[in-house]
């Protein structure tokens, strides 16, 4: 029994002492002064008369501030101290080896437990289960309100499509229930006069069912749910944006307190995502179509998550893929800062994100920079001037048999039909004055033929057939069409019927 006492005195003893030396150590941590510290410190500086070696600035500035005693802080001092803790056993005597590990070992744990414990900008889980349970709510709002107007449009269709807001179609049909009770209601406070003028008229008139007081009470708890849900989502949204300002202030510059707390859940914590490559950060979220390119060989995506950001959604669809790169590398060095980083501030995110605004309004100019010459002088836009043109209608267009591609103006056609004219005459002229030939040569012959009745049939033929090829080796011209035919008279065709009998 009393073996057992001494060692709980003991255990209890040594919680005490390793509480207050958690206490001490994180006071010094902070860059503050113990009490114990000050006692033995102000000791010193009676006696000091040189600077004292300090391993942290803060702590040293704290003390130069408090006690106005001067502090040296340099590489030197870093490796005296370092000799100091490896030399720790000889330095303090009367302990074991074992026993300095063992409280070591112990202090470290009960340190970085304490420090988790009480320091939110280490706390990142709370902001990985803030933005799921947010996504999760988006998605019960939406089946929510979607079987709301559904259910109670069977009732009163026509209110869907006269508010829009879900809201307060959820808050309207709230306050009045039943369909017949819109016109003595009053809708100020949701609606304006204008649209409660038209909810109140399409009332009188719906096409909707009746509906009883037991469906009209479900529908009604339905939407106190939507509402309640909606107003417990923008307390949540409120506390991620707190949560992301402590925890990485500079990533909610860059990106979005949204953007930024899903590529912390994505990755699982913001020490995870801080050894992430830019490259990594870029197309996070976008793994699918990553492997679904590298599989078929195409080009893989150049965003993932980093897409909805501010600075992304702005640009034109050119350069959206230039711009994210630029934001996930300035992105990393934010997430990398918060993570490893002793401050709290947003500057950093600040001044990177106006770089690339500047970069961006860059980019967007220039397009309409000059592209001959040196590059630098803006391409000088005209000034604009409305002229009003009057058109008038072209009918040619209504007519759907084809046309000459040459549109011919009037006075063309008009010398046109006068020179084809002129043609035709002149073919009429010649061919009366070949028929007046022929039939003097025909006269002629016919003469001959009674004179020499007894001359050779043959050399008479080919006499004929000489007569009617100098006839066809004449043909007329393609610009000088025949339009009339010549006409024998009863006395020629005698002639000619003669002239076979001879023949014969």
């Amino acid at each position: 029994m009393r073996r057992n006492f001494k060692r709980s005195t003991v255990c209890g003893k040594n919680l005490k002492l390793r509480k207050r030396l958690i206490k001490s150590f994180t006071a010094l941590m902070e860059g503050k002064i113990n009490k114990q510290l000050k006692k033995v410190l102000k000791k010193i500086v009676k006696e000091a008369h040189e600077p004292l070696a300090v391993a942290d600035a803060k702590l040293g500035g704290v003390i130069k501030e408090k006690l106005n005693l001067s502090c040296i802080h340099s590489p030197v001092v870093n490796e005296l101290m370092r000799g100091i803790r490896s030399q720790m056993d000889g330095l303090i005597p009367g302990v074991e080896p074992r026993e300095m590990a063992a409280m070591c070992l112990g202090l470290a744990h009960s340190l970085s437990r304490y420090r988790l414990k009480f320091s939110a900008d280490k706390v990142d889980t709370m902001i990985v289960q803030a933005i799921s349970l947010l996504d999760d709510l988006d998605k019960e709002l939406n089946n929510y309100i979607m079987r709301c107007r559904e259910w109670y449009g069977w009732h009163f269709p026509e209110l869907g499509k006269i508010i829009s807001d879900n809201l307060t179609y959820c808050k309207c049909l709230q306050k009045v229930g039943d369909r017949k009770n819109y016109a003595s209601a009053t809708l100020s406070e949701f609606l304006s006069e204008e649209v409660e003028a038209e909810v109140k008229a399409a009332a009188e008139i719906s096409m909707g069912t009746e509906v009883s007081e037991e469906d009209i009470c479900n529908i009604l708890h339905l939407c106190t749910q939507v509402i309640e849900i909606s107003e417990y989502r923008t307390q949540l949204y409120e506390y991620l944006q707190n949560r992301m300002m402590a925890i990485a202030p500079n990533v909610t510059v860059m990106v979005g307190e949204l953007v930024g707390a899903r590529l912390i859940a994505h990755a699982g914590s913001l020490l995870n995502l801080a050894k992430h490559a830019a490259s990594t950060v870029q197309i996070l979220g976008a793994e699918k179509a990553l492997f679904r390119a590298l599989k078929s060989r195409r080009d893989t995506p150049k965003y993932g998550l980093i897409y909805h950001a501010s600075l992304v959604g702005q640009t034109s669809p050119k350069h959206k893929g230039k711009i994210s790169r630029m934001l996930a590398a300035k992105t990393v060095l934010a997430i990398r800062y918060d993570a490893f980083g002793e401050d709290s501030s947003s500057a950093m995110g600040v001044e990177n994100r106006a770089k690339l605004e500047a970069r961006l309004r860059i980019l967007e100019d220039r397009g309409i920079r000059k592209i001959s010459g040196t590059g630098k002088a803006l391409a000088k836009a005209e000034k604009y001037e409305h002229k009003s043109e009057v058109k008038t209608y072209d009918p040619s267009g209504d007519s759907t048999l084809p046309t000459c591609s040459k549109k011919r103006k009037i006075e063309e056609v008009d010398k046109e039909d006068e020179i084809t004219e002129k043609k035709a005459k002149k073919a009429k002229i010649k061919i009366k004055a070949e028929v007046e030939e022929e039939e003097v040569e025909e006269e002629a012959a016919a003469e001959e033929e009674e004179e020499e009745v007894e001359e050779e049939p043959s050399v008479k033929k080919k006499k004929k057939k000489d007569k009617k090829k100098h006839i066809k080796e004449e043909p007329l011209s393609e610009e000088e069409p025949c339009t009339s035919t010549a006409v024998l008279s009863p006395e020629k065709k005698k002639k000619k019927k003669k002239k076979k009998e001879a023949e014969d």
